[in-house]
């Protein structure tokens, strides 16, 4: 109940989160799925997440320029260069536009890890998560990835909690 009535939908701030994917072919898949949510569902802002491997124009700015879905707000954070940081670099980009409901639109194989950071980050400042996965097929690098990137899994929490205490306090 907010001022004694029901709460509607559209009186949560929401916004679509897509961390960058290392290649463009997926990011671009990403990106088409957050543009089908966006018209779907009302959204405040789209934050694209991703850093550049070896310099040049990072994965959130890649797929900031690949964007055809409605105009919302869009935010770029370019640093983030592993699930972690993605869930921990834009929670402060969220809170401060008062969004409290995020959609995050990831690949199949990287939900498990998404999943992980995201409502554990989020959750504990107060923002709902749901998870959007885009249709790709599996590769081999991604299986391969995703069971080396697990054995991180603690570690990069507690760095991205650390991280967020001294930025959002």
């Amino acid at each position: 109940m907010v001022n004694g009535g029901p709460r509607t939908l559209r009186a949560v701030r929401t916004a679509i989160v897509i961390p960058g994917h290392h290649t463009q072919r997926r990011s671009a898949a990403l990106v088409r799925e957050a543009e089908r949510v966006a018209a779907e569902r009302p959204v405040d802002l789209v934050v694209f997440t991703g850093w550049a491997r070896g310099g040049g124009v990072s994965e959130a700015e890649q797929m900031r320029s690949g964007w055809h879905g409605p105009s919302v707000e869009l935010v770029v954070e370019p640093t983030a260069s592993v699930t972690a940081e993605n869930a921990s670099r834009t929670l402060p980009l969220l809170l401060e536009r008062g969004v409290r409901r995020a959609i995050v639109v990831c690949a199949p194989m990287h939900l498990y890890r998404a999943r992980f950071f995201f409502t554990r980050l989020y959750g504990a400042y107060g923002v709902a998560t749901e998870f959007r996965v885009a249709h790709m097929p599996p590769s081999v690098g991604a299986v391969l990835w995703e069971v080396a990137a697990a054995s991180a899994c603690r570690r990069q929490l507690r760095s991205a909690r650390s991280e967020l205490a001294q930025v959002v306090g």
